[in-house]
């Protein structure tokens, strides 16, 4: 175990790193219109349909009031 700790995991931490340090400095020798980062597009986010509130599922009025949230009608509210 000692063996390990003292050669093998410094060895495999050093070699780790000088992997990442060769990737990161290849990025040099790499022609100029590659080693930029990529671009970015704008898109328009997609329109998401929910669901009709009755169609969430048959939930237990306990689960049903954390999943839809509390009515802001207080009459409504006084029948929960």
């Amino acid at each position: 175990m000692a063996f390990f700790r003292q050669y093998v995991a410094p060895f495999l931490i050093v070699l780790v790193f000088l992997v990442a340090l060769v990737a990161v400095s290849s990025r040099i020798f790499l022609p100029t219109d590659m080693a930029a980062p990529a671009p970015v597009e704008e898109s328009s986010p997609a329109k998401a349909v929910a669901p009709p509130s009755d169609s969430l599922a048959d939930l237990p009025p306990s689960l049903s009031t954390l999943i839809r949230g509390l009515p802001d009608d207080v009459v409504v509210a006084e029948r929960l």
